[in-house]
């Protein structure tokens, strides 16, 4: 078996190798150049199957990294994402694994972001489903709302967030409806909301 071509593959370091006239597979610059291949050169399908490995252990871990640099991802949403893009299972663990190691993936770190994010628009129901939904552990999940969020600021949000709603809106049974229907959407418990709706009506009266 003869390498018959090596072509450049769009402006990146990426290269369609045949062998034999035949396609076997696009390869990393620096995988090539750590094989040595060139054009010409004889090779054994053994040889190719172990590159074939490497290679994709290296594009698999590159394309991580080009992802991780443009937003913070849960071990599943990565996982998923290079699924996506065709990566096979064995090289998808390796990067997975290395990425944990370095310290890029750590699903309590993007809990921690989440909340802080989002706790002054979601309540606790909300922040937990859109988390467990990300492929982050329940127990995770748990540790980090106990530790950031406290009764008195979901109050504070859901009151906010009500406040906003009813702005220039009378307190119509149909409104009210929609009102805590608003709510339990953001995640917010149905006593918490009673509650707000309550002071807040007495606070009108």
């Amino acid at each position: 078996m003869q390498i018959t071509e090596i072509k450049k593959v769009g402006k990146g370091f990426r290269y369609h190798v045949y062998v034999d006239e035949k396609f076997v597979g696009t390869f990393e610059a620096e995988v090539l150049a750590k094989y040595k291949w060139k054009t010409g050169q004889e090779i054994s399908q053994e040889e190719i199957e172990k590159v074939k490995i490497v290679n994709g252990d290296l594009a698999c871990f590159d394309r991580s990294l080009g992802v991780l640099e443009k937003s913070m991802k849960t071990e599943k949403m990565l996982q998923d994402y290079l699924k996506e893009k065709g990566y096979p299972e064995e090289c998808i663990e390796r990067a997975i694994g290395k990425l944990k190691d370095y310290g890029y993936i750590n699903d309590g770190v993007y809990a921690e972001n989440y909340i802080r994010s989002y706790s002054h628009i979601k309540g606790r129901r909300k922040l937990k489903y859109d988390l467990l939904s990300k492929g982050v552990s329940i127990e995770v999940i748990e540790e980090k709302l106990d530790n950031l969020l406290d009764e008195e600021g979901q109050y504070d949000t859901c009151l906010r967030l009500t406040e906003k709603y009813m702005k220039n809106k009378s307190w119509e049974d149909k409104t009210k409806q929609k009102l805590f229907s608003h709510l339990v959407g953001k995640g917010f418990d149905f006593s918490l909301i009673s509650r707000v709706v309550r002071e807040i009506k007495d606070d009108r009266n």
